[in-house]
């Protein structure tokens, strides 16, 4: 069935509606040339179409295209002649990592869809999208977030959810104006402590995935407002690492240096043992001055959020000395002054069920 203006559903100012009409080909015969031209929107949604035709670059003012629920296996090379588009969803249909053309990276795209279709990574083109504000591939089969993303400067909400992604990349964190991460459904089984870097944040969701523990970074999102955590085994059992491997001599030495503040000068030591000296972490228990460098004590350490909700947030401490009895105990100095220091009102809503 081709198409032609007078089989459009619904024709308005600026608006071309094609959708549900169960087309199979495109084609443009019976559109006027004033119509190409004014038309900003295009709804080709919920038909048959197994590729989208080049002929979709004749309406050269096209701002917003919707192509989903269709059987697209390929997004044509004319879809980079749409200079002033916008907005493109295409959801739910059989797009993967090889559909789309080589200079797809040149659109000025704001909003991009591809949310239910069969990508297995995150084509290197959505990633040169400067522009881009909002990217959804939920309902895919990602298996990871490439480094690149960090390129999309402009991005706003990042939803990657219903999909096979183990580890969530530093440089996430390195996306600005990042207001809203949905990663939920994934095979996820940590957050970066990088993350605090998103001061734009505001709501976080991660439910259903395999987390244990929360990075106590987290607290430094002052700008997150909801944290989703469902379906985790951090809400189904808490988990409390005790393992701790001695010192070894040089780390004894460090530990002695810094925690005496003895003085030392460049020309004191060898290169190598200057590096490590500044490598020092301080333990966070503000009853020890102690530090280390490659032997801490990973544990878990339990914080309020909203005076209701105890989240289990990652804890490095200098040595086992510095734990608290037990995560069933009223909580040690060193929790108690987090706990304090997160005031009432920062996540608004805490949904671990």
């Amino acid at each position: 069935m081709e198409i032609h203006e007078g089989a459009a559903a619904a024709v308005g100012d600026g608006v071309l509606d094609f959708s549900r009409l169960s087309l199979s080909t495109f084609s443009t015969d019976g559109v006027s040339e004033e119509r190409k031209r004014d038309t900003r929107q295009l709804y080709l949604n919920y038909n048959r179409l197994l590729a989208l035709p080049s002929s979709v670059c004749v309406f050269c003012n096209l701002e917003f295209l919707d192509i989903s629920n269709n059987g697209l296996s390929a997004i044509c090379e004319g879809i980079t002649r749409l200079g002033n588009l916008r907005t493109l969803v295409a959801k739910n249909n059989r797009l993967d990592e090889f559909s789309l053309p080589k200079e797809f990276g040149c659109l000025r795209l704001e909003v991009l869809n591809f949310s239910g279709n069969r990508f297995t990574e995150i084509p290197l083109q959505c990633t040169k999208l400067p522009r881009l504000q909002s990217l959804s591939l939920g309902g895919n089969r990602l298996k990871s977030i490439p480094a690149e993303i960090e390129n999309l400067t402009s991005l706003e909400l990042l939803y990657l959810g219903g999909n096979l992604i183990t580890a969530i990349p530093p440089e996430v964190a390195n996306l600005p104006y990042l207001s809203y991460l949905v990663l939920c459904d994934n095979r996820i089984q940590s957050v970066p402590p990088q993350l605090t870097r998103l001061h734009s944040l505001r709501s976080l969701s991660l439910h259903n995935n395999l987390l244990t523990y929360l990075p106590r970074e987290i607290l430094c999102l002052v700008h997150l407002h909801e944290l989703s955590l469902r379906g985790n085994p951090l809400v189904v059992r808490f988990v409390k690492e005790m393992t701790y491997d001695p010192p070894s001599l040089l780390e004894l030495a460090g530990r002695t240096v810094k925690s005496g503040n003895i003085q030392y000068y460049p020309g004191d030591m060898p290169a190598d043992l200057l590096r490590y000296l500044d490598l020092a972490s301080k333990c966070p228990n503000p009853k020890c001055a102690g530090v280390y460098f490659d032997s801490c004590v990973r544990q878990i350490k339990f914080v309020d959020f909203c005076g209701k909700y105890r989240l289990p947030l990652m804890h490095y401490l200098c040595s086992p000395e510095c734990t608290s009895p037990c995560s069933s105990n009223p909580p040690s100095d060193a929790d108690s002054e987090d706990e304090s220091s997160v005031p009432a009102a920062r996540l608004q809503r805490v949904l671990l069920g």
